[in-house]
C-alpha cells in the first residue's frame, strides 16, 4: 500500500516553522540585521517550489551573517530536487560553504589552521548532502515516471497483441461461415425453391416456401455477421437491421409452426431489451420447430412492476423429432444475454408434455 504524502502547503509550513525555531535558537538581541536576514530566509521558503534558485539566494545572507542555516539547507535540497544543472548546484554548495565559514563583517578564516579545514569539510559535506538528497528524490521521481511509461507501453502492447489475435480469429471464423455455413444454407434455399416449384402437394409447397424464406433470411443475417467479423480493427459495427418488437409478429407468423402472440408491451423499451426479447422468442420457436414437431406454441409478453416478462410455451409434439446437430449454445447464449441486462432465463418441461421458456428483464420505458 502506497503511503499517503503530506500536502504541499503543510510541508512548506512545517519547514518555515523549523526554520523559525532555528532562528530563535540563535537569537541575538543586539544584532537586528542578522535576525532580520534569518527571518527573511525562513519565510523565503514559501517560494522554494516556484523559484528555487531565487529562494536560495534569499537565504544566503542569513548563512553569511548568522548561524541559522536550516533555511538555506532546505533551499539547497529543493534546488537539488528540481534542477538538473550540476554546475549550478556545485556553485551553490561552494557559496553556502564559503558563507558559513565566514564570520561577516569580521571574517576569521585561516587556511593553515587544522580546525578551519575540518570545519570547511564538514560544512561542504553538509551542503553536498542536501543537494545529493534532492538529486536522489529527483531520480526517484524520474524512475517512477519511467516505470509508469513502461507499464503503460506494456499494457498497450498487450492490448495490441490481444486485438491482433482476436482479429485473426474473427477473420478465420468469417471465412468458415462464408465458405461452409453460407454455402450449405444456400443449397438448402435452392433445394427448397426447387421443391416448391416441382411439387403438387399444397402442404409440401407451403413447407418448401417456408424453408426457402427462412433460408434466405438466414443468409442475409450471415452476410451481416461476416461483414461484422471482417470489420475487426475498425469502428464497432452492429448487425443491421437490428430486430425490435415491431418484428416479432413477422417472426412468429414465419416460424413455420402454429404460434400465437399475445403482448401488451409498451413503447419506449430500450433497444437492448427489445433485441433480447426478439432473440429469446426466436430461439424458443426454433427449438420448438426442431425438438417438438407438430407442436403449437404461445408467446405471451407483459410489462409490470418495472420488469418485462416473456413466456414461450409449446404443447407436446405430435410426431418424433428428427436427430439434428446441435451445439447446445442457444440457451447458454440466452442466459448470458439476460444476465448482462440484469435478468434471468428459466426453462423446463410442462405437465402436459410440452416445454416452457421464461425471460424476465428489468426495464423502464423512456418517453
Amino acid at each position: 500500500m502506497t503511503p499517503r504524502r503530506l500536502p504541499v502547503s503543510l510541508l512548506d509550513a512545517a519547514l518555515v516553522a523549523v526554520s523559525l525555531l532555528d532562528v530563535w535558537a540563535h537569537f541575538v538581541a543586539g544584532e537586528p540585521l542578522r535576525m532580520a536576514c534569518a527571518l527573511a530566509a525562513a519565510f523565503a521558503l514559501l517560494l522554494r517550489r516556484r523559484m528555487p534558485f531565487f529562494t536560495f539566494l534569499l537565504t544566503l545572507p542569513a548563512v553569511l551573517l548568522s548561524d541559522a542555516v536550516f533555511a538555506a539547507l532546505s533551499a539547497l535540497y529543493t534546488l537539488g530536487s528540481l534542477s538538473r544543472r550540476r554546475v549550478l548546484l556545485a556553485v551553490c554548495v561552494l557559496a553556502f560553504t564559503v558563507s558559513d565559514i565566514t564570520s561577516w563583517p569580521s571574517p576569521n578564516f585561516d587556511p593553515s589552521n587544522t580546525s578551519t579545514l575540518i570545519t570547511l569539510g564538514y560544512t561542504a559535506a553538509t551542503a553536498g548532502a542536501a543537494v545529493f538528497l534532492g538529486q536522489l528524490v529527483q531520480t526517484r521521481h524520474d524512475l517512477s515516471l519511467r516505470i509508469a511509461e513502461i507499464s503503460e507501453a506494456r499494457d498497450h502492447q498487450r492490448l495490441l497483441t490481444d486485438q491482433t489475435v482476436l482479429a485473426r480469429e474473427r477473420a478465420q471464423l468469417a471465412r468458415e461461415m462464408h465458405d461452409v455455413v453460407a454455402h450449405q444454407v444456400s443449397l438448402i434455399a435452392v433445394r427448397a425453391g426447387a421443391l416448391q416449384v416441382g411439387t403438387r402437394d399444397a402442404e409440401a409447397k407451403e413447407a418448401a416456401a417456408t424453408i426457402r424464406r427462412l433460408s434466405v433470411q438466414t443468409l442475409d443475417e450471415l452476410r451481416h455477421m461476416v461483414s461484422v467479423l471482417r470489420a475487426s480493427g475498425g469502428r464497432p459495427t452492429e448487425l443491421t437491421p437490428q430486430p425490435s418488437l415491431a418484428d416479432l409478429r413477422q417472426l412468429v407468423e414465419g416460424s413455420g409452426i402454429e404460434a400465437e402472440l399475445q403482448t401488451d408491451l409498451p413503447d419506449g423499451l430500450p433497444p437492448t431489451v427489445q433485441r433480447a426479447i426478439y432473440r429469446t422468442v426466436q430461439e424458443a420457436l426454433t427449438n420448438v420447430r426442431k425438438h417438438a414437431p407438430g407442436a403449437g406454441a404461445a408467446v405471451r409478453m407483459c410489462h409490470e412492476d418495472g420488469a418485462v416478462r416473456v413466456t414461450v410455451t409449446n404443447t407436446a409434439p405430435t410426431r418424433p423429432a428428427l436427430p439434428l446437430p446441435s451445439a447446445h449454445y442457444g440457451l447458454i447464449g440466452l442466459h448470458q444475454r439476460a444476465a448482462l441486462l440484469g435478468g434471468t432465463v428459466t426453462s423446463g418441461p410442462t405437465a402436459d408434455g410440452g416445454y416452457e421458456l421464461r425471460l424476465e428483464l428489468p426495464a423502464e420505458c423512456t418517453p
